[in-house]
């Protein structure tokens, strides 16, 4: 069985201008034709956008009337919200959207400081091949912020996922210099979507034994959208074989966030 996975860090649904991107961001949500989509940013209110916005022109609405998850979920997802971020005006926080059914879900507060709201969305959903455990992470701007958020993550994994069972963790990590890959990889048994590229080959095989040689396993460049230059998104499993991945750029996807999204196909193992 084949699940196809993504992750996106949608800046709110707005530009830098404050212009809503909504409707053009659940289109671009709906052709990842994804079972699992992990959003983060995810705005679940915004009073003053929604009072500019939200009056239909012309047969169209630039902002819904409810929440933006609900909103992307549309009639073929299901869709959790964990709110991180409140503010006299609205909120907002990470979203999992799923054709699964969801079994149970819990957001766990992992801010580190006050000026910084972040959580855990943990999800479990019933695919028909069995359980899988998904979690939407947006980590803190800090590195040592990042580093605590991270020993939280694991705590958290380990707790709710034990015994091997199948895991998806996905999200925007912030992590520029990659130091929170292998502690994630040996404490929990996972590996990034983007360390398997290049299976099947022996070219392949040499340059990912090398990389491994010199801890030198990185992450795909999702940042910025227009140009990706950092490598601030990932996809980690646990329990899955990695078909394919892939990030989503160019001048559309520049357009409607500054993360390029991945897209990823996995096989449960």
């Amino acid at each position: 069985m084949k699940i196809k996975v993504a992750t996106y860090n949608i800046h709110k649904g707005v530009s830098y201008r404050s212009k809503p991107r909504v409707v053009a961001l659940k289109q671009a949500i709906a052709a990842f034709d994804a079972d699992l989509i992990f959003l983060q940013e995810v705005q679940g209110q915004h009073d003053r956008i929604a009072a500019r916005y939200g009056e239909e022109h012309h047969g169209h609405r630039h902002w819904p009337q409810g929440s933006q998850h609900e909103f992307f979920a549309g009639e073929s997802h299901q869709s959790v919200y964990g709110l991180n971020a409140q503010y006299d005006h609205g909120h907002h926080g990470n979203a999992l959207l799923t054709r699964f059914p969801i079994a149970k879900w819990t957001n766990t507060d992992i801010s580190d400081h006050a000026y910084e709201a972040r959580g855990i969305l943990h999800s479990i959903v019933e695919t028909p091949q069995g359980t899988v455990h998904c979690y939407v992470i947006h980590l803190g701007l800090f590195e040592k912020s990042r580093v605590r958020q991270v020993e939280a993550l694991i705590e958290a994994v380990n707790l709710s996922a034990p015994n091997n069972e199948p895991v998806i963790i996905a999200g925007d990590f912030n992590d520029w210099r990659n130091t929170l890959s292998a502690k994630l990889r040996k404490a929990l048994g996972v590996v990034e979507v983007f360390d398997e590229l290049g299976a099947g080959s022996s070219l392949g095989d040499l340059v990912r034994t090398l990389a491994r040689r010199q801890a030198a396993i990185r992450p795909a460049r999702t940042f910025p959208a227009a140009l990706p230059f950092f490598r601030l998104d990932r996809i980690y499993v646990r329990g899955f074989k990695v078909e394919s991945a892939e990030v989503l750029h160019g001048q559309l996807w520049a357009k409607l966030s500054d993360h390029a999204p991945i897209v990823a196909t996995l096989s449960l193992a």
